[in-house]
């Protein structure tokens, strides 16, 4: 392992995917091979490169969605000294670790239907034992700063627009204080004014020493947060499919 600094909270070494097309006879289809990097507190770290490289692929595997098939996906919480694996991390290890450590924003929201957005957003607070009392408040306020008209806290996100959708992700996983935040897209489907909120509330989360990684195609945001820029390309495997 690399020197490590101890404000280190992601070390990803090594790390291969790749996946088996059954309905194409079994084909084989690299995505990535030997990636490495790390994410330090107080970082915007961006994954570069062009659509199809693997980047949304390496953030699914940091945050325990897919399988490495190789290598090592090492996280730390603020005040751990050791790191976990993820990637052979059991289902209730990982489940932890969501609780804990890692946050994430995908690009598209899944709630559970019926549920309000006030409560889709709240939800992350419940598990980690903020009462109800507190959590909703915070959720509102929230949901405030990114515009969303209060008339929808009540109601279930299933038939809000895209942008309002992606609204309600961003505040359910901007709420928190997970010490490292996962990024994939966040102001895609955003206008102007929410894409400017999102900066801002990146800027705090990393000012607060938040770990940060991302993925961001608007060249004008990437710019605008990123630290540094880890180019994906260096480690795609797509040419190497069979």
């Amino acid at each position: 392992m690399r020197g490590v600094s101890p404000e280190t909270r992601l070390i990803v070494e090594a790390v291969s995917k790749s996946f088996t097309n059954h309905l194409r006879g079994g084909v084989h289809l690299p995505v990535v091979s030997g990636v490495a990097f790390h994410v330090d507190a107080g970082e915007v770290v961006v994954l570069g490169g062009p659509s199809g490289v693997g980047k949304s692929s390496i953030l699914r595997m940091i945050y325990g969605n897919y399988a490495a098939e190789s290598g090592r996906i090492l996280l730390r919480g603020a005040t751990d000294t050791a790191f976990v694996d993820v990637a052979p991390a059991s289902p209730r290890r990982v489940i932890a670790l969501r609780r804990d450590v890692v946050g994430y924003v995908s690009q598209f929201l899944r709630a559970i239907p019926r549920v309000s957005a006030l409560d889709v957003v709240a939800e992350p607070l419940l598990t980690r034992g903020i009462p109800l009392a507190e959590a909703r408040p915070r959720a509102a306020a929230l949901l405030t700063r990114l515009n969303l008209p209060e008339a929808l806290f009540e109601l279930p996100p299933a038939t809000f627009s895209g942008g309002e959708k992606q609204r309600v992700n961003i505040a359910r996983g901007f709420l928190t204080d997970h010490p490292l935040l996962v990024l994939d897209e966040p102001t895609a489907s955003l206008d102007n004014a929410n894409r400017n909120v999102v900066c801002a509330l990146i800027e705090e989360k990393r000012q607060r020493g938040v770990a940060i990684l991302g993925i961001f195609h608007d060249e004008e945001v990437r710019e605008r947060i990123a630290t540094r820029i880890v180019d994906v390309s260096a480690f795609s495997a797509r040419k190497d499919a069979a």
